[in-house]
């Protein structure tokens, strides 16, 4: 089995096959209007550090003079997803004459929405990057982050009331550097059909939440029901959450597989089905029951390179938060926004992981 290690700020260390999304992370590409409907030119899209004339240059050398401070707002700290991407906006950050002061909103809407009316009133922060827990709760406080002249990112997670929706949503956001839940949970449901078409009958799925009520397991799941909505074979016959931890995946399984044994395939985040593969080893199914995993990290990939896991769904976390990053500092420094950007744009195979494509992934993340 090959060997994968985790890049936690590793975007500008990015294969040439993720030629796209390397791009993204080494500055907010010259194509990037080809992934927003923002309008921008290529030149609008240059790196903050350079410019299409003498002029823009020195002004972009100049703002670099103050230093920033920005507001990261995370989902949840404690999540391994967020390590790599907080260690690489940290990275980019610092490249940028700039610091982010970390909030954990521990995946509670209510905290988050109070941890930005802190950080407003205590005017100490020139620009927000919001990993939205609620992403429709927040549009008022965002709103009023506005008002006061901060400028605002949304990133990872939808800002906003539509799920789908890869664009800014509330008018004065500079970015939406998010590859949308919707879209995790189509690819989830693509690799889920896949799955089923080896079944004889009914598809029997176990699905597992990691937080049903965010915003973003109800996008996740809404995009899943999309592809596999009208396939009459496959039955959502039980579902669990698991907290975005193994433990959680494995006490969810447990139940789920006690209630229905005839389960054929479980879906769920990366953490999750960890958790999962210990329920099947221990009840001796794992070569009955095939796993597909969202997040495409360290362990997942591995998973499915050893045939354990029939696929993943890859993202990029340390990718979307440098250039997350990107998209502020050059909001702040160059008054340009950047629309919507989906740093995922460039995997291959639409990032549908099996292990025919494997060898073409790189985790970004551990598990």
């Amino acid at each position: 089995m090959n060997q994968r290690s985790a890049r936690p700020a590793g975007a500008d260390r990015l294969p040439s096959r993720r030629a796209a999304a390397a791009c993204l992370a080494a500055g907010l590409v010259m194509a990037s209007a080809a992934c927003s409907s923002s309008g921008t030119s290529a030149s609008d899209t240059a790196p903050v550090s350079g410019g299409s004339s003498s002029e823009t240059a020195a002004s972009a050398s100049a703002s670099t003079d103050k230093h920033l401070n920005i507001g990261y707002f995370a989902f949840q700290v404690q999540n391994s997803y967020e390590a790599p991407e907080i260690a690489a906006a940290k990275k980019a950050a610092a490249a940028q004459n700039a610091s982010l002061t970390v909030f954990d909103a521990n995946a509670n809407a209510q905290n988050q929405y109070g941890q930005l009316q802190d950080a407003i009133v205590s005017g100490k922060f020139d620009g927000f990057l919001v990993e939205a827990v609620d992403g429709a709760g927040l549009v008022p406080i965002v709103k009023q982050a506005l008002a006061k002249h901060i400028k605002v990112v949304g990133f990872n997670t939808v800002l906003g009331p539509d799920l789908t929706k890869q664009d800014p949503q509330i008018p004065g956001v500079s970015a939406a550097v998010v590859y949308t839940a919707y879209d995790r949970g189509q690819h989830e449901g693509k690799l889920v059909e896949q799955a089923c078409a080896t079944v004889s009958g009914d598809c029997q799925v176990g699905y597992m939440y990691d937080y049903k009520a965010s915003g973003f397991d109800q996008g996740v799941r809404s995009g899943l029901d999309s592809i596999i909505g009208t396939n009459p074979k496959i039955k959502v016959v039980a579902e669990g959450q698991d907290s975005f931890t193994a433990s959680g995946g494995l006490a969810s399984a447990q139940q789920m597989l006690q209630a229905h044994p005839e389960i054929d395939v479980f879906v769920g985040s990366d953490q999750g089905m960890q958790g999962t593969t210990q329920a099947l080893r221990a009840a001796g199914k794992t070569s009955q029951v095939k796993i597909i995993g969202l997040g495409g990290s360290v362990a997942g990939l591995e998973e499915v390179e050893s045939g354990a896991w029939f696929g993943e769904v890859a993202t990029l976390p340390a990718t979307q938060a440098t250039v997350a990053v990107q998209a502020i500092t050059k909001a702040l420094r160059q008054g340009v926004d950047s629309g919507g950007i989906n740093p995922a744009a460039g995997l291959p195979d639409g990032g549908l992981v099996t292990k025919a494509n494997v060898d073409k992934f790189t985790g970004q993340w551990n598990g």
